[in-house]
């Protein structure tokens, strides 16, 4: 078996990785540290939240470590983790419609809320998680595996199941949705 240590002078594809990752916890570990920020922005733009976020990934790394024998190398790593990511947040909001009482708020300890600067960067991902649950779901789904997930229009394409130019198309007429409707907030609320 090969170890990760002797490879660092190397570069290794992700295709071996994920080979060795079969056997090796070492590089199942770099594969995680890899993509775990593409994930993590995939999920927090669909929840808006960090805790789903947060549980949606480890669930996403979870269903891949334990299906990492069933990765061919036919596609890239990415579009593969990013269709498990996919199939989680269905799931996720499939079984889980629910609100939390604004009672239950008050009851976690001032020592906890968040710093200024984290409560706004929260608040704009919860605001266009919002913008992105007003277009259309394919549109959304596009943007945020092209944006927040950093897949490529042909990687998306595949997590989609779609042509490249419909994941573009999508891509391009999401942004235009999403241009016309913060506008037309920003003309209301004045």
């Amino acid at each position: 078996m090969v170890s990760l240590m002797s490879t660092h002078t190397k570069q290794i594809d992700e295709a071996e990785l994920a080979q060795l990752a079969a056997t090796d916890t070492d590089a199942f570990a770099e594969l995680y540290r890899q993509n775990v920020t593409r994930v993590y922005r995939y999920h927090m733009a669909h929840t808006g939240n960090v805790k789903d976020a947060e549980d949606l990934t480890s669930q996403t790394f979870m269903a891949a470590l334990e299906g990492i024998r069933s990765y061919r190398g036919s596609g890239s790593f990415v579009a593969w983790i990013m269709g498990i990511a996919v199939k989680k947040r269905y799931m996720h909001f499939r079984g889980n419609r629910y609100e939390v009482p604004l009672e239950d708020a008050l009851q976690y300890p001032s020592s906890s809320l968040p710093t200024d600067k984290a409560a706004m960067q929260r608040l704009r991902l919860a605001s266009i998680a919002h913008a992105l649950r007003q277009i259309s779901s394919d549109r959304a789904e596009a943007i945020i595996l092209v944006y927040f997930g950093g897949l490529s229009n042909t990687e998306a394409a595949n997590v989609m199941k779609k042509s490249e130019s419909s994941v573009k198309m999508l891509v391009s007429r999401g942004l235009q949705d999403l241009r016309e409707r913060t506008s037309l907030r920003m003309e209301v609320e004045e």
